[in-house]
Formats: structure tokens, C-alpha cells, sequence
């Protein structure tokens, strides 16, 4: 018995001493800089004043300066121009926008393509590929089945229009959070809620608690990671190993999205919705006999499948469907709404299971019914939306180990202890449709006062224009995370973001307009020895164009690339040895479709577009906040000697010899203009020349020459200068 007690007083202790130094390292890491308030840097002064044309160079000289070093000589006009035109839209220069910045002699020629580039709208289609890799929106639901999201593509169309106007980033997240409480009356703010909806989802599954929990918990940690920077999901088993985010941290947090019901939410307004109802009422007028018959036919098929359907599930949850939806349980109402998406078939699913005689008659009555009524009256506009399913939700609870069996105690929602040790202070909508509760979080999170949310954004922007974030590790401020190359840099720009209402525009335009931006990517050897990684941007990081600013490119130098935006996604023509996939998907028939920008290519979970999975994009199953570049064999194999790749030079081949003519010469400037955005010197004429003849020689026959104009095209594509922003 003594034994005994030792050994029982010796665990006491453990656990005591334990919890005492858990508390202490919670503390230590509370203390962590990402998570203390702004504060309020003022730019240092140095030594080489006329490099200053913003605070941004006097806070990154003021580093250089302490390690003897300096700025590199700024880059020429054409290669300012090509890197701007990339960084801010994409795509290469045009000709004309070239001939224009070279003829324009004026000491802010400059700032003048900055702020052109700014307002062109293709400012946000390039824009939104980041913030859609970083919230994985896709257009079907992955896993095995993979259907489709008819409706997802307006939610890209909303990203892109919010970038384009400079929504207020503030309000952008407020809409994505909230939009259906904060602004019932906005059809944007509707369509910003499908950010919770671009989860994966495994419909058919079974275990539809389980599948309710890995929902939530993917909402969790895609909140987390795009808003605040932070990998909530750690803590989703036991408290954060290395933040400061408890375990009971995570789950106060997913509270707010407790009350979760997805649905397909028509747009229109109330005249558009009146008038949408009487077309349908006539139509179903007139075509109610038929459609009594049909509906006789289908029945049996129906309830056949209903009751297979059915026989899937546990009776627990099966019993559901025969429970009106006003007397279920919250938790009750979302279970059945996952069943009654597999238990109810689409009228397709039905037709498929007919024999033949009856599948003929069911195609014969639908025949009649157009000559009848006409064809059926056009679905209304529709988007993936989120809401609540009404005022109360179903409870939260801590569980152990990350189970969903395992309940521990009930929480209430909150935010992360180490910003605000609070649960939050919910208001009901008057409406009554909804918690309340997203609009807690969203005025939590787009708060001027958490220190996460703007330095979080302002990073991402410095990412996207320098190759690398002034902390490297833009999905994870902690502890684990990289340090800032320039902390007070970063906090600088978060108050300029704040203070100039949030505008994205605002912090792009003093990146690329500063003399760091400016410089050229000339090596120095001194410089390298001392800071090889370039961290304290000594001079500008050369950059891969990534598989869609690479297609885009492609497109625009041959001319092709089409100026129709927005709308539902398109399918461009895949590889040969893709045609015969399972996944295979139609080609879009018109060019003007097919030939659309990339942000407008359709987005398969299950098949991603080969040149952008050769290159890098992301699966879109998880969020990704950075693409990491990788150097493969394959990428420029196809290349060299993919057929899509080789029919695009053959267009581009053209083009050029329908605006120049059959001259060598021409041919030669033309192309490179086109390609490169600059003149070839005199070596690469002389080698171009050469290699025009020989390709011509080995072509022979009445087309040789265009034969040899379409190796020259195709060389250009190849060319690293094509693929590299320097």
C-alpha cells in the first residue's frame, strides 16, 4: 500500500509539474513576436539617400548599409517593363506597350505603367491564382467520385472583381466569413461565402458524423492558415507542440462554423425571381400531364433506388429521412442533408437504371414535352453558399485525441488565448436565419487591432512580387515558421496596409515602384559571400514563370490568348494520351473559349491541366500558400516535343509571317520582339540566320521556309529567357 501511494503522489506531481511548465512555455511562446501587437517602426536613415523612393528602400539599406553592402544598378527599361508586366498581370508586354515605354522620355514613364497595370483588369485575374491556391477552390469535390461543382467558377469571378475594384481587404474578409449575415442584401457578399465551401468531399460516404467532423475541420484549418497564417490543424489532437494555440483553442474556434448548411442559393432579385416563377409555372401548366406519366414511370425505379440507398446507412441515421426537417436536432438537420444528397437521385441517375423499352418512352415523353411547352425554362443563376442552419447550432465539443467519439467537454466559441482570451460576444441576426457567429469571427480576424491578420497579407504581397515573403514561410507564423528577414519592415507595411483602408493596390504600388524592386539581378561577389541567399536584397531575384503565366505567355506572343473573361470554366484541348482517361473532360469548342486565361481553366481535383501540374500548381486538395519551383526533366521535354506545345509555335509561326512577310530579317526581330520583348544583338541575328537556312534546307518544298519559321518559333518558346523574369 505504501508503494503504492509514492507512486500515486509521484504521478500527482508529474502532473502538476507538468502543467506548471506547459503554462510557462504557453506563456514564452505568447511572447512570440507574431502574436504581440503591431508596433509603429519608423523608416532608419541612411547613407545613400538618393536610393530611397519610399521607406521600403530605407528599411531594407538600412540592413545592406550594416553589412557594407548596397543596392544593384537599376535594371534596364525593357527589362523593368517585362518584370512589371509579368508581376502585376501575368503575361508578357505587348508590342505596343513596348514601343510606347521606350518612346516615353518622361522622369515618371515608370510610375505610369505601374499605375496603368493597376487598373487593367487583368491586374485581378492574375492576382486571384494566388488567394485560389491558398483557399483550394476547385470545381469538383475530389476523392473517388469527383463530380463536378457547376456552380464554383462564381466564386473565382467574385476574386477577381474584388481584386480589380481594391475591395478593402477588411470587407473581403468579412464577406468571405460572413457575407450572408453582414449583407443579406449583397449578391457578392453571397457568392464570398463559398470560401467555406471548398473543402473536398467525399458525398458517398457512410460514416456521416466522421465526414461532418473532417468538413469542419478542413474549414478550421484553411481559416486559420489563409487569415491568420497560423496551422491551427495541429492542435486539432493536443495543444499546439511548438504555437500557442491550446487544443481547447482549436475547438472554441470551429465553434463558429457549428451551424454549418451548404446549399446552392439562387442570385436574382425579386422582379428577376417573380419573373423566373411564372415562366416556370407555365411550363409546368402545360406539361403537367406528361410529366404525370413520366413521374408514374420513374417511380418504381425511384423507390428501387431509394431503398438501396437507404439500406447503406445505420438505422440511426436512415430514421432521419422520415423525421420532418422542423422536428430534427441541428445536429440531426445536417446528418440528414448528407443523406438525402445520396438517398434522393438526380433524375439521370434514374434513367440510367431503365430497361430499354422503358428508357425509350421516358426519352419519346420528354420529346412531347418540348413540342408542347418549348424547352424547360433555364435554371436560375445559382452559387456554392454557406449559411447557418438558423439561430442555434449544434454544440462544439473538445475531443479527446482529435476523435469525433470522443467528446470531452462542450465549448463555447472563442478566440486563440494567446491574442484574446475570450469566448466571443455573439449577436443573433434579426432575421433569425443565422448564429451570428461567423460575423464574430470575421470582425475578430479583420480587426485593426490583431496582429496577424495584415502582417499575414502584406507578406503574401511581398511573396508574390520578390519570389520570397519577408518571412519565407507564408502559411506559418509560428514558432516553426521562418523568421522575418526584416521585422520592422513587415510591420511597417502592415500599418501603411491599415492605414490606406486596407488596399492591396496601395502596398503592390510601393513594392514595384521602389528602388529594391528596380535593380537588376547582376551577381556581385562580394555581395554573395556575404548574403549568398539574397535575404537582405542585395539585388532582384530572377523567377520561373509558373504553368499558367506560361500558357498565358504562350497564347499572347502568338496571338491567340482570348479577351473573354468571366463565366463558367473552360476545357482546353488536353494531350493525346489523356484523351482516353476516365477523367477526361470535353474540349470547349469554341477558339475563343479554349484560348481563354488560365485563371479561367477548369479545375479538376482528379486531373489536374498537365502543363500546370508539370509546373508546379497545387492538387488544390489543401491549402497552399507558397508553390515551390522545382527544375525537372520532364518540363522541358515537353516543351521540346509536346504536340500542343508544337501546334502553338506553328501559330505564333504565322502570325509573324502574316505581319512581316517571307524576309528573314523581319522574321527574326519580329519573333524575338515578340517572345523576348527586346532585338536580338548582333551574334543572335547571325545565329538565327543560320539556323533560318538550315531548317529551310532540311525542310525543302514550297513551305520550307514556314517549316523553318515554325523551328525559330518554337526555339523562342523554348528559350530560358521566355520561362525566366529577370
Amino acid at each position: 500500500m505504501r508503494l503504492h501511494s509514492w507512486l500515486f503522489a509521484g504521478f500527482c506531481l508529474g502532473v502538476l509539474w507538468s502543467a506548471a511548465e506547459s503554462q510557462v512555455l504557453a506563456q514564452e511562446l505568447a511572447d512570440e513576436w507574431a502574436f504581440q501587437p503591431l508596433t509603429q517602426p519608423k523608416p532608419p536613415i541612411v547613407q545613400l539617400r538618393d536610393a530611397v523612393r519610399n521607406p521600403i528602400d530605407a528599411f531594407l539599406l538600412g540592413r545592406l548599409e550594416a553589412k557594407g553592402l548596397r543596392f544593384t544598378a537599376e535594371a534596364d527599361k525593357i527589362t523593368l517593363l517585362r518584370r512589371v508586366t509579368f508581376g502585376l498581370t501575368g503575361r508578357p508586354p505587348l508590342l505596343h506597350e513596348i514601343d510606347a515605354f521606350l518612346r516615353d522620355t518622361r522622369p515618371d514613364a515608370y510610375e505610369r505603367v505601374v499605375d496603368r497595370l493597376l487598373q487593367s483588369v487583368e491586374y485581378g485575374e492574375h492576382a486571384a491564382s494566388a488567394w485560389l491556391d491558398l483557399v483550394r477552390f476547385a470545381e469538383s469535390d475530389g476523392f473517388k467520385a469527383d463530380d463536378p461543382r457547376p456552380h464554383a467558377w462564381r466564386y473565382r469571378d467574385y476574386v477577381i472583381r474584388s481584386f480589380n475594384s481594391d475591395k478593402p481587404y477588411d470587407r473581403f474578409i468579412r464577406e468571405q466569413l460572413a457575407g450572408d449575415e453582414l449583407y443579406p442584401g449583397d449578391v457578392d457578399a453571397l457568392i464570398a461565402t463559398g470560401f467555406t465551401r471548398h473543402y473536398p468531399d467525399e458525398y458517398n460516404a457512410v460514416n456521416l458524423e466522421q465526414r461532418r467532423q473532417e468538413i469542419l475541420n478542413d474549414i478550421t484549418d484553411t481559416t486559420g492558415t489563409a487569415f491568420l497564417g497560423l496551422t491551427l490543424g495541429c492542435a486539432k489532437c493536443h495543444d499546439h507542440k511548438y504555437d500557442p494555440v491550446t487544443q481547447e483553442d482549436y475547438y472554441r474556434f470551429q465553434a463558429f462554423f457549428a451551424g454549418w448548411y451548404p446549399l446552392e442559393k439562387p442570385l436574382s432579385d425579386q422582379a428577376e425571381l417573380a419573373e423566373y416563377q411564372h415562366q416556370w409555372q407555365a411550363w409546368l401548366d402545360k406539361t403537367a400531364a406528361i410529366r404525370k406519366e413520366l413521374e408514374a414511370l420513374e417511380a418504381p425505379y425511384r423507390a428501387k433506388h431509394m431503398a438501396k440507398e437507404r439500406q447503406r446507412f445505420p438505422e440511426e441515421y436512415a430514421r432521419l429521412l422520415d423525421i420532418p426537417d422542423e422536428k430534427r436536432t441541428p445536429l440531426e438537420r445536417q446528418i440528414a442533408i448528407m443523406i438525402e444528397k445520396q438517398v434522393y437521385p438526380a433524375p439521370n441517375r434514374i434513367v440510367a437504371q431503365m430497361k430499354v423499352a422503358d428508357k425509350e418512352r421516358w426519352n419519346q415523353m420528354n420529346k412531347q414535352m418540348v413540342e408542347l411547352a418549348g424547352p424547360r425554362p433555364p435554371e436560375m443563376p445559382k452559387s456554392m453558399v454557406m449559411n447557418d442552419l438558423g439561430p442555434t447550432a449544434p454544440p462544439t465539443f473538445l475531443l479527446r485525441r482529435g476523435d469525433w467519439k470522443r467528446h470531452g467537454k462542450e465549448v463555447r466559441p472563442g478566440f486563440l488565448s494567446a491574442i484574446d482570451d475570450r469566448d466571443a460576444q455573439i449577436q443573433p441576426p434579426k432575421s433569425g436565419t443565422s448564429t451570428g457567429r461567423r460575423t464574430a469571427l470575421a470582425n475578430w480576424i479583420a480587426s485593426k487591432d490583431n496582429p496577424l491578420t495584415a502582417r499575414v497579407e502584406v507578406n503574401r504581397l511581398w511573396q508574390r512580387h520578390f519570389g520570397r515573403g519577408i518571412i519565407g514561410t507564408p502559411g506559418d507564423f509560428g514558432v516553426q515558421g521562418d523568421k522575418p528577414t526584416h521585422p520592422e519592415l513587415l510591420d511597417w507595411l502592415a500599418q501603411e496596409f491599415i492605414a490606406h483602408g486596407w488596399s492591396r493596390k496601395h502596398i503592390d504600388r510601393l513594392i514595384v515602384t521602389s528602388t529594391a524592386y528596380r535593380q537588376g539581378n547582376s551577381a556581385n561577389p562580394a555581395a554573395w559571400a556575404i548574403d549568398p541567399e539574397n535575404r537582405l536584397l542585395w539585388r532582384m531575384n530572377r523567377r520561373r514563370i509558373d504553368g499558367e503565366m506560361l500558357r498565358d505567355a504562350v497564347l499572347t506572343v502568338n496571338g491567340s490568348l482570348s479577351q473573354h473573361r468571366g463565366g463558367p470554366s473552360v476545357f482546353p484541348e488536353l494531350p493525346s494520351e489523356m484523351k482516353v482517361s476516365a477523367n477526361a473532360w470535353p474540349v470547349s469548342a469554341s477558339p475563343q473559349d479554349r484560348n481563354k486565361r488560365s485563371i479561367y481553366v477548369f479545375v479538376k481535383r482528379n486531373l489536374r491541366y498537365p502543363l500546370f501540374a508539370l509546373f508546379d500548381a497545387p492538387d488544390r486538395t489543401e491549402v497552399c500558400a507558397r508553390r515551390f519551383v522545382t527544375t525537372t526533366a520532364p518540363q522541358a521535354l515537353t516543351l521540346l516535343n509536346d504536340r500542343l506545345l508544337l501546334q502553338q509555335a506553328e501559330v505564333f509561326a504565322d502570325r509573324v509571317l502574316k505581319e512581316v512577310g517571307p524576309l528573314p530579317e523581319a522574321v527574326i526581330e519580329h519573333a524575338f520582339r515578340l517572345a523576348l520583348a527586346r532585338t536580338p544583338n548582333s551574334t543572335e541575328r547571325q545565329m538565327l540566320r543560320q539556323f533560318l537556312t538550315r531548317q529551310q534546307t532540311l525542310a525543302s518544298g514550297e513551305s520550307a521556309f514556314r517549316t523553318a519559321v515554325i523551328d525559330l518559333c518554337h526555339v523562342l518558346l523554348n528559350a530560358n529567357e521566355f520561362l525566366y523574369v529577370d
